[in-house]
Parts: C-alpha cells; structure tokens; sequence
C-alpha cells in the first residue's frame, strides 16, 4: 500500500454525487492546488460505512480552513450514492452530503490506489495528497473497522506544517505543539526539552 507515499496521486475522472448532484470529476482538473483526503470505503447501503461518510461530512468545516477538499469513492454507481444520501441517518443514510462521493463502478481507482481487495470492494484506504498532488501518506484499514476522522485532519495539519516550516513533527504532534529540526544538532533543541 505503501508504493504510493512520495508518489504522484494517480489522476481519476469519474462521475460523483457533489451536494445532491451527479457530476463528473477529475483529480487533477478540479481540485489542483489543493490539498486533499481521498478515502476509500467498501459499499453504499453498509454499516460501517455511513458512520465514516457522516463523520467526513461533520468536520468538513474543518478541513476546508486546511484549504483541502475531502473525496469520497467506492465501487458503487452514481445512482446508488445518490438514493443513500436521500435516506436519513437515523436509518443507516448520508443524508445531505456536500463532499463529493466518486462511483468507481470499473473499479480503476481503487486499482489504480492499491486498496481493490479481491477485486471486489475497496478497503478502507486514506490518502493525504497535498497541493503539488503528491501522496503524503496512506492507511489502510480491514473492512470491519472505521476511521477516526480527527486523527486524519491531525494528519493533515501536520504535513501542511512541515512543507510551510521545513521541520518534522514528533510522535502525538497536535497543532501549536513543538517541532523539531531535521538535523543531529538542530534535534536536540527538542529533546533537550524531554524528562
């Protein structure tokens, strides 16, 4: 899964449902200059699943202060994440969903990202792509167990500071706390501070 961090992201054009509409996006055209979370799930109308999409959808606000877009895909058709959205949460739904959700009907994203599990459904992928579209990172998660939305905006927050500021962030970095420098001498600064 790993072949893709430092990587170019690979581009995509495919049809999603962008705020109760089906439209067609491309990667590299519609979101250039971007940073962006693109997530993999593995079906519409599952369990799992509607408890990430929603939880993406409720700290959009958040990622797009980060000036980065937040892509849903999986294997479903258009037609299918459009009828989900129309159903409510309450009831296993998306409700109304902002953030687009890609139909990879051919499955040539999910190939293309290295998540298609016996070429049938996505696992649960995440990439980090920043805005020179470079893959930053990527996890990848069995199909049984959901995401922590707020450990990737950590994630996100995180790269965004080392490409602004040229130095790495340790174990547990959250935003405002210290960084260190990428050199033997510079480090010290930061473990000096350690008990």
């Amino acid at each position: 899964m790993s072949k893709l961090v430092g990587k170019t992201a690979p581009d995509f054009t495919a049809e999603a449902v962008v705020n109760g509409e089906i439209k067609t996006l491309s990667l590299n055209k519609d979101f250039a200059g971007k940073w962006k979370v693109l997530y993999f799930y593995p079906l519409d109308f599952t369990f799992v699943c509607p408890t990430e999409i929603t939880a993406f959808e409720d700290n959009l606000s958040k990622f797009k202060e980060l000036n980065c877009e937040v892509i849903g895909c999986s294997v479903d058709s258009a037609f299918s994440h459009l009828a989900w959205t129309q159903m409510e949460r309450s009831k296993g739904g998306l409700g109304k969903m902002v953030h687009p959700i890609l139909a990879d009907l051919t499955k040539s994203i999910a190939r293309s990202y290295d998540v298609l599990a016996d070429d049938a459904v996505a696992l649960r992928g995440v990439f980090v792509i920043d805005d020179k579209n470079v893959v930053q990172t990527c996890t990848v998660n069995n199909l049984s167990v959901g995401r922590n939305v707020e450990e990737v905006l950590r994630t996100v927050e995180a790269y965004q500071y080392t490409a602004k500021h040229g130095e790495v962030c340790p174990a547990g970095w959250t935003k405002g706390s210290k960084t260190m420098k990428p050199d033997p001498k510079g480090s010290q600064e930061y473990f000096s501070t350690l008990k």
